[in-house]
């Protein structure tokens, strides 16, 4: 029978002889707020956009895209608007 080989090539006696961990590991390291695991990225909203396919006459996305940016948010505002207006959004 064949004894079991180790699962590490050296086993470390002493703690000041672990190898330097470079910055690059923190970087990439879980981040945990007690036993909870903390999330990467930007925090989720409390009410998300839901992504729509419309099909509008090539001259309304192209002016509205020719006024600068943050033209879909200028469309839902004025979604929104009308929506309103019409009485069937509160």
């Amino acid at each position: 029978m064949t004894a079991k080989k180790p699962t590490t090539l050296a086993t470390w006696t002493d703690p000041d002889a672990a190898p330097e961990l470079p910055e690059a590991f923190f970087q990439t390291a879980d981040r945990y707020e007690g036993a909870v695991l903390k999330p990467r990225g930007r925090p989720r909203a409390a009410s998300t956009k839901e992504a729509v396919k419309i099909r509008l006459d090539p001259d309304v996305p192209a002016a509205l895209r020719a006024s600068g940016d943050g033209w879909q948010t200028r469309i839902n505002d004025a979604l929104r608007a009308s929506l309103q207006l019409a009485g069937k959004l509160g």
